[in-house]
């Protein structure tokens, strides 16, 4: 199991104080790396490290916008500075804002854009220099099914998860030749804290979803524990610039018609 062995590698996750970035941060100290977690807010902050040191792992904090690359490039050389080298980068940290497009106030979309896609290539940037000059490293774009399809009230989220889908392939071209992989994670529909409202049984979109996914379930967080190790380790070494989608299926097929088991 050497291929998937992360002891030694220290991991920084974006926005890894919650959610499906504490499932996959989660995978990776499972696999035996360091977490370098990183969030916006205080209280999510403790919690999240609280429960990190809970299970055993080892886990630091730091508190900065990804957005901004002042804040974002001093946290990245402190970092560096306290704990040593990145060799694992997952950017996840992102929002939504449902909206029409018809309707949708122009800074809302660009706020979308700023967070979900420019948040990304900063990180990216600045980590990269420090695995350029290491020859090696693991770069992870959470991206969406969204970076494949198309859906009411989510323009400015699809178009920011489609523009991280060939900004990973982007950048794979362009560090490939330094031993560096970007590759992406597309996860499909999870049961987190904040779908619970609409995983009740009779809610139409649950239906919908059960319905629509293959695997005829919503994804536990757990789910994406694999994919992440995987591209996070050396079993990927000759993976490069592509998007795994972990969804059940649903990019799979059309659907099926509402009277067929």
């Amino acid at each position: 199991m050497d291929l998937f062995n992360l002891k030694g590698k220290r991991a920084l996750i974006t926005g890894g104080t919650h959610g499906l970035g504490m499932a996959m941060a989660e995978g990776l100290a499972s696999a035996g790396a360091e977490l370098v977690i990183t969030g916006t807010t205080p209280s999510k902050m403790k919690e999240a490290l609280d429960y990190y040191a809970s299970k055993g792992f080892k886990a630091s904090g730091y508190l900065f916008d990804v957005t901004n690359e002042i804040a974002a490039a001093e946290n990245v050389a402190l970092i560096t500075k306290e704990l040593g080298d990145i060799h694992i980068l997952v950017n996840n940290a992102g929002i939504i804002k449902r909206e029409p497009a018809i309707s949708m106030p122009v800074a809302d979309f660009r706020q979308v854009i700023d967070v979900d896609l420019v948040g990304p290539f900063i990180m990216s940037q600045l980590i990269a220099k420090q695995m350029i000059e290491r020859k090696e490293g693991k770069i992870i774009n959470i991206c969406s099914m969204m970076s494949e399809l198309g859906r009411n009230t989510v323009s400015a989220y699809a178009a920011a998860k489609g523009g991280l889908k060939m900004l990973t392939k982007n950048l794979a071209t362009e560090w490939a030749k330094h031993n560096i992989q970007v590759n992406g994670i597309g996860p499909g529909y999870f049961a987190t804290s904040q779908t619970a409202p609409i995983r009740v049984d009779g809610h139409p979109f649950n239906e919908f979803i059960i319905s629509r996914t293959p695997a005829a379930r919503w994804g536990n967080p757990e789910d994406l524990a694999g994919a992440t190790i995987f591209l996070a380790s050396k079993a990927s070494d000759f993976v490069n610039g592509q998007i795994v989608y972990v969804d059940g299926g649903i990019l799979a097929t059309i659907g099926k018609p509402s009277n067929e088991e």
